[in-house]
């Protein structure tokens, strides 16, 4: 029997990944390119979509160059919620005044439009209630006013504005169907309504109804659905597949996420935890930001969390979608930019180590030295709100800052391991925060199901288990993006259910369960956490009332 393979494109912030996987999950090969990014002014972050499916191409060459293109049965897409803006000939259009490398993406990062998502904000329009009641200024329709405000003669041209997820199945398929998990979470489309047109003319963007909704998707695409007749003439001359190859629907990458994830089987001889039952089950996905994917039977509407969406990621559930905007990349930022991070690099050099392996490592030192039980109580004085690039839920509120307290003149190395510490312990508060959130409006959840590269340290892992009081199951499989991909061609492909690919391609990995002799310290710290939250607002209003 020929064996089948399935391709998993994964476009995140910076890089394309690819694996080549086989039909039981098990991922053979892998690639990765970096992609540029442009940072014109504060808070703008772009890039090109034709660097970036150049990428794309390379990647896909370079996974299958060992195998018969013949065995390659279907392809999967995922990429970030980035907006890509197209001219009537598709042609790449400037999303900056100057124009710069011809990027004509506003990346989903970029905060550009916090003007125009108040002003859409204010029109508390129905459809605001399927994004948790604002719009966050991640999403499309505030980039597309932001670009009608600023850049009048763009978009006098812009013909085609697609979520990158979309446009890369354009790309592979000349087919212009748009993604039903694109529209409904970033673009307002609520599913069994449509498009509102009232919608799109009370925030002044009515010309965007013209033509039935053409130039931001009138035809739609449902998950686990084929885009089109699969590969082009011509993308199969620049990827190296066969023309006709199997294309899936595209998703927004933290969702494919959740796709490889949080259909694992968690009984097993070795493992028993929870009902079985996906709703209570969440799905984390760290990376650069994070997203917290909960799913449900009915409509659950959580005031600052994103949704209800409607099979916006697993069909016949509907999704709410929690996340923090800056995880890694707050790591990153907080050790960086420490007096002793210098010092840091040159001892993770020498013994050939990510820096925050080593800082794991001096931690658990610094707990033996100090005679604390747990690590985690080292940090009892140092306290973090993590929203150095807003909050995105449960608050809602772009303009919330990064706070410290507890700081003092010490320059030392174990002065940076316990605020790197307490960062990491902010943002397990702040996925308490989300969960907290979403409880009160019904959700109930016994399991965490972990993917994305924070996976892969232990000390974030085992933090989150602490704070929430709830298990970590983490995949076998690391590249669980990857894998979502995967299964999603395989069912575009004709080969496999939605139900029977998840089954048969997630695995679970390593279980962290939580300390429960640390309850009553994170009860303590949960409640300095929101307090902090309440002074920063408390601060914010004192200096707006005094003009």
């Amino acid at each position: 029997m020929v064996e089948i393979f399935y391709i998993g494109i994964d476009v995140g912030t910076s890089s394309v990944r690819g694996a080549l996987v086989d039909q039981n999950g098990n991922v053979l090969q892998t690639d990765v390119k970096n992609v540029s990014i442009s940072s014109p002014n504060t808070d703008y972050y772009e890039q090109s979509s034709e660097e970036i499916w150049s990428a794309c191409c390379q990647v896909i060459k370079s996974i299958t160059k060992n195998i018969s293109i013949e065995q390659v049965r279907g392809i999967g897409f995922d990429a970030t919620c980035s907006l890509v803006v197209l001219d009537a000939d598709f042609r790449p259009l400037p999303v900056s005044s100057n124009g710069e490398n011809g990027n004509n993406i506003i990346m989903w990062l970029d905060h550009r439009a916090g003007e125009q998502a108040k002003k859409i904000n204010s029109t508390n329009h129905e459809v605001l209630r399927y994004v948790g009641g604002k719009v966050s200024l991640e999403m499309q329709s505030p980039k597309i006013l932001w670009l009608k405000q600023n850049l009048p003669e763009v978009w006098c041209r812009a013909a085609h504005f697609l979520d990158l997820p979309d446009f890369l199945t354009w790309k592979a398929t000349g087919c212009l169907s748009r993604s039903i998990c694109s529209l409904t979470c970033k673009w307002t489309y609520v599913p069994g309504a449509g498009w509102s047109p009232d919608f799109w003319s009370r925030i002044g963007l009515g010309e965007l109804a013209e033509d039935n909704f053409g130039k931001i998707g009138n035809e739609i695409k449902q998950i686990g659905e084929s885009v089109g007749s699969g590969i082009s003439a011509k993308a199969s001359k620049e990827t190296g597949l066969n023309q006709g190859t199997a294309v899936a629907v595209s998703v927004i990458d933290a969702h494919c996420g959740g796709i490889g994830v949080i259909g694992c089987s968690l009984a097993t001889s070795v493992l028993n935890i929870g009902s079985g039952d996906l709703t209570k089950r969440i799905a984390l996905i760290c990376g650069t930001s994070s997203c917290h994917m909960a799913l449900s039977n009915q409509a659950i509407h959580v005031p600052g969390v994103w949704g209800p969406y409607q099979g916006a990621m697993i069909p016949g559930y509907w999704l709410n979608e929690g996340g923090q905007s800056a995880v890694a990349n707050l790591i990153d930022h907080i050790v960086e930019c420490h007096p002793a991070h210098g010092e840091l690099n040159k001892l993770a050099s020498e013994k050939g180590i990510h820096k925050n392996v080593y800082l794991n490592i001096l931690l658990g030192e610094m707990r033996a030295e100090m005679h604390h039980s747990h690590v985690d109580l080292m940090a009892s004085d140092i306290h973090v709100w993590p929203d150095f690039h807003g909050n995105r839920s449960p608050l809602a509120d772009p303009e919330m800052k990064g706070m410290v307290h507890g700081l003092n003149l010490d320059k030392s190395l174990p002065s940076l391991a316990l605020l790197y510490l307490a960062t990491i312990q902010s943002l397990a508060l702040g996925t308490k925060h989300i969960l907290d959130a979403m409880t009160r409006s019904g959700h109930s959840f016994e399991v965490v199901l972990m993917t994305g590269g924070l996976q892969k340290n232990d000390l974030f892992v085992q933090t989150h288990a602490n704070v929430t009081g709830l298990p970590i199951v983490l995949a076998k499989e690391e590249e669980s993006v990857l894998l979502g991909g995967a299964i999603l061609a395989a069912c575009a492909s004709g080969n496999e259910s939605f139900e029977t690919a998840t089954k048969k391609m997630c695995r679970v990995g390593k279980v962290f369960q939580p300390v429960s002799e640390l309850s009553r310290f994170y009860a303590n710290k949960y409640s300095v956490f929101l307090e902090m939250s309440e002074h920063q607002r408390r601060c914010r209003d004192i200096m707006q009332s005094a003009g």
